[in-house]
């Protein structure tokens, strides 16, 4: 993006940036997950089965990970300012559709819409970060977007379910039509109208592929999940992505301008930033999803006050985000990412040897861990993968980033999920020999696996090299 490499005074101030993206992440992220535990009141008013009121949480994620990777490349060749405001407008009429919904299939079609809108916000929000504040304000700027993300993600379900039990599902969906609608005319003035510059051709067919590849992915995982593995909805669905992959890759080895520029993956730095963001991705997502599962199914807890286990996890997160991202911009990331990682290993075993202890105190404190160590791991990375993308390889490079922590964020519960429900199934004790024996012996299964995941992360980030880390 060559032309809006001058800072926020062009358009504003870093404050005033800030005040507009921070609270369009936050309700992003809300809305991902704040239907979850109003699901059976919607199908008791529509009638409708499980496996379709998993559509009103699917149709919203498969949008959002086509999404991501093909704003990031369009914002290399449009406006933030019109890419912004599309997506607000395409949020607040999802919001709208689905706060009129007769039935369950216009409630679907709403979230379809929203998610449209909504994959926009992550990637353009970094992508505003990294080409409008100063270099040196760039972690920083990071951290208060990671530290609305982690806000939103530990109190989408505790607001969905609050406001859905007092005010009914749809007030839920009338709060985030206001919300854009009051955000539209801030970010028209805040955000750079000009386009920018030096942008080649779009490789569509090869944006069509990727999507494709990424939300069949998605799908069949999460079909894996309800249906398990044989369902022809789920192994079709992984087969069909593994061809629609593979042409991606043979496109991108072909065509002059491809979707995805090969040479952005031949920097070492951005390389390692990608691999960790998907595998922490799946452990914090894991990890905010299992959480209030295990004390639910494990201690008693009804859905409310199992998401306010959550809320901790969250303040600390909104705490130490803007801290890291500040420190990052001193000390460089591979300090931080190897202090993040061990972090959220240390405490996946945690909960591991914890899981389904007559207290929930140990499994807010589990959570609370991951989700710091969490932030000490993407804010750094983020900031030194946009360190390493040329002007005009912002949008794309983002986009890819944010598109493989979005797959690890939808991959990774739905694994976990199901590895959950087999070792449920089998009756079997707990692998992890530090477990008391006591209930809940499948939760500490999965959480022993997500921290095989963090050595996984460990091991690129061992690996990154020092000088390129600190950039």
């Amino acid at each position: 993006m060559t032309s809006t490499t001058g800072t926020t005074a062009r358009t504003g101030s870093a404050p005033a940036l800030l005040a507009v993206l921070l609270p369009a992440m936050l309700a992003t992220v809300i809305a991902s997950d704040m239907v979850n535990l109003v699901l059976p009141a919607i199908g008791t008013e529509f009638g409708a089965s499980e496996a379709e009121l998993a559509w009103v949480v699917t149709g919203f994620l498969l949008m959002f990970s086509v999404g991501i990777p093909f704003y990031g490349r369009i914002s290399d060749r449009v406006s933030l300012r019109r890419l912004f405001c599309f997506a607000l407008l395409a949020y607040a009429a999802g919001s709208l559709i689905c706060a009129l919904a007769p039935d369950l299939l216009v409630l679907v079609l709403g979230r379809v819409v929203m998610g449209v809108g909504a994959a926009a916000i992550p990637v353009l929000s970094i992508i505003a970060v990294t080409t409008l504040m100063p270099a040196d304000r760039r972690g920083a700027g990071i951290g208060v977007i990671s530290a609305s993300a982690g806000i939103g993600t530990a109190a989408g379900p505790a607001v969905g379910g609050g406001i859905g039990q007092f005010l009914g599902w749809p007030a839920l969906f009338w709060i985030m039509l206001a919300i854009a609608l009051v955000l539209l005319p801030a970010a028209a003035r805040v955000l750079p109208g000009d386009a920018p510059s030096g942008a080649g051709r779009f490789d569509l067919p090869g944006g069509i592929l990727l999507g494709l590849g990424a939300g069949l992915v998605l799908f069949g995982i999460t079909q894996a999940q309800v249906s398990g593995l044989a369902a022809p909805s789920s192994w079709a669905s992984l087969a069909v992505a593994v061809v629609a992959i593979a042409l991606f890759g043979w496109r991108t080895a072909r065509v002059a301008e491809p979707f995805v520029p090969p040479a952005l993956f031949a920097d070492p730095v951005y390389r390692a930033a990608v691999v960790i963001a998907f595998l922490a991705m799946i452990v914090n997502l894991g990890g905010l999803v299992l959480v209030p599962l295990l004390v639910v199914d494990v201690n008693g807890l009804g859905p409310g006050a199992g998401a306010l286990v959550m809320i901790p996890a969250g303040v600390a997160v909104a705490a130490v985000s803007p801290l890291i991202g500040r420190l990052s911009d001193r000390v460089g990331t591979r300090p931080l990412v190897l202090a993040g990682l061990a972090a959220m290993g240390l405490f996946a075993v945690f909960l591991s040897a914890c899981a389904g202890g007559t207290s929930v105190i140990p499994a807010g404190i589990g959570v609370l861990g991951l989700g710091v160590g969490f932030i000490f791991v993407l804010t750094p990375i983020i900031s030194a993968a946009a360190g390493t993308l040329p002007g005009d390889r912002v949008g794309v490079g983002i986009g890819i980033l944010q598109g493989a922590q979005f797959l690890g964020a939808g991959t990774g519960p739905a694994l976990l999920g199901a590895l959950v429900t087999a070792r449920q199934q089998s009756g079997a004790g707990a692998v992890n020999p530090l477990f008391p024996g006591h209930e809940g012996a499948a939760y500490s299964d999965a959480f022993l696996a997500m921290a095989a995941v963090v050595v996984l992360a460990l091991v690129v980030a061992v690996r990154m090299r020092p000088r390129a880390a600190a950039g």
